[in-house]
């Protein structure tokens, strides 16, 4: 059973810059395809980058491409979301998702993905 962890969320002024962190509890992720996903209040959830088990294959949504970048640590033990610029209307619950993965794989789609993590909440606000 795959237990992910989120962290580095937090209180960040308009301009500011987080680095999230979506580890596994006593296990490491370089089997699994990782996605980071948000929600904010009263919105639905949207995928926001995700990232194949190797690296190779990525993908950010078009909202935030020239401001997040995911990456992986070449241990495999965490799985990164590097926000800069943050906006207001990057408020939210940021989860990240994991599904074991045999080949490249990289997909907003929520369903898809079968362990979650219970989230860090990020305030982008002055």
């Amino acid at each position: 059973q795959l237990q992910l962890v989120e962290s580095g969320g937090g209180l960040v002024q308009p301009g500011g810059s987080l680095r999230l962190s979506c580890t596994g509890r006593g296990i490491t992720l370089d089997a699994y395809a990782i996605a980071w996903f948000r929600q904010a209040p009263g919105k639905e959830r949207e995928g926001v980058s995700c990232i194949s088990r190797s690296g190779g294959t990525s993908d950010t949504a078009d909202s935030v491409k020239d401001r997040f970048t995911i990456s992986r640590d070449y241990s495999g033990k965490a799985v990164y979301l590097q926000m800069n610029t943050l906006k207001p209307e990057d408020t939210g619950v940021y989860y990240c998702a994991a599904v074991r993965s045999v080949v490249p794989f990289c997909s907003f789609g929520g369903s898809e993905y079968d362990w979650w993590g219970q989230g860090t909440q990020v305030t982008v606000s002055s």
